[in-house]
């Protein structure tokens, strides 16, 4: 599997203007708070009005591709301002009304081809990089993770500084999951709907198997093997769910010396009792496996293989969101 559609807008703008169609890129850079789309959210025209992404929940959608083609005809960016009644907020599921400002963008006339192609090579890469755009002077140019944007990348927040409009483009999310079980088949969709892109490891070809987990992106190598293949980032999140030391442990120790954002574990309190004396005995700091978060998953009383499933992601989704309030 590769990165999700709905994460690849930079990419089609890029593919369709070099197919010589014409590419505009609108971002949202403010919006009401109850806003589906935050701010950094791109939507992608081509000439013949093809689409790709959203800025909104469908409010205004169609003004920002008329002033898109509008801007491919005479490749000036501009800033929209969009002031949403309530009665139209709530006809797209919003509680509320507000206002959304879309920057517009032609590829090649506003936003360089270069400068495109390299946010695309960046992210192809797993490196991350700012555009930073100033909406006074137009310049434009890109940025790295150190620095004053540092904590826009830490929060993968996009947003104003002064004139300052900054996009953010963090690595494409990643999620490895050690353990074809009956959780992985729920857990992988769902992970993917989040915008993660799943590898399923498990060594036991009858459980990890084509027909068990079809269309699925599956390693049966060893999970420490397969993990170091896959690499390990602070964009990349770890659940182990097989119950077997030899797969699952393997699989922790690995993620304990990297940079992850989340490792899950399935277990029973005393099983994961047992996993920390084994951890302890290894070398393990108690910090360093303070960091697992077990039993896996928000306790919601989930008891079904999709449940749980809910509850991973949930938790997966509150360490990345909001790391401050979510601490093992």
């Amino acid at each position: 599997m590769s990165t999700a559609d709905h994460d690849q807008i930079p990419e089609r703008a890029l593919a369709w203007y070099r197919a010589g169609t014409g590419a505009v890129l609108a971002t949202v850079v403010e919006t009401w708070g109850s806003a589906p789309r935050p701010a950094g959210s791109q939507l992608a025209v081509s000439g013949t009005g093809e689409m790709a992404g959203s800025v909104s929940g469908g409010c205004v959608e169609g003004a920002v591709v008329a002033e898109a083609l509008e801007a491919l005809q005479d490749g000036k960016p501009r800033l929209l301002t969009f002031g949403v009644a309530d009665e139209d907020a709530f006809a797209v599921g919003l509680a509320c009304g507000g206002t959304i400002r879309v920057l517009v963008e032609p590829v090649g006339k506003a936003m360089p081809e270069g400068l495109l192609a390299d946010i695309v090579a960046a992210r192809a890469a797993r490196l991350p990089r700012a555009y930073v755009v100033n909406l006074e002077s137009w310049s434009r140019r890109l940025a790295g993770p150190d620095g004053p944007l540092a904590a826009r990348f830490r929060a993968d927040q996009s947003g104003v500084d002064e004139a300052d409009f900054t996009v953010i483009h963090n690595p494409p999310l990643r999620m490895a999951v050690v353990g074809a079980v009956h959780i992985a088949q729920a857990l992988l969709p769902l992970a993917r709907a989040c915008g993660y892109d799943p590898l399923l490891i498990d060594p036991r070809e009858a459980f990890g198997s084509p027909a068990r987990f079809p269309g699925e992106r599956l390693s049966q190598d060893w999970p420490d093997e397969a993990l170091r293949s896959f690499g390990l980032d602070a964009r990349t999140a770890v659940v182990t769910l097989t119950h077997d030391p030899k797969l699952d442990d393997p699989a922790i120790r690995a993620a304990l010396r990297s940079d992850i954002f989340y490792l899950g574990c399935l277990g029973s309190t005393r099983t994961h009792a047992k996993r920390v004396a084994r951890l302890t005995d290894a070398g393990f700091t108690e910090a360093e496996i303070a960091r697992i978060h077990a039993p896996v998953g928000l306790d919601i009383g989930a008891k079904s293989p999709g449940e749980i499933a809910v509850a991973i992601m949930a938790e997966v989704t509150a360490a990345l969101r909001r790391p401050a309030r979510h601490e093992t």
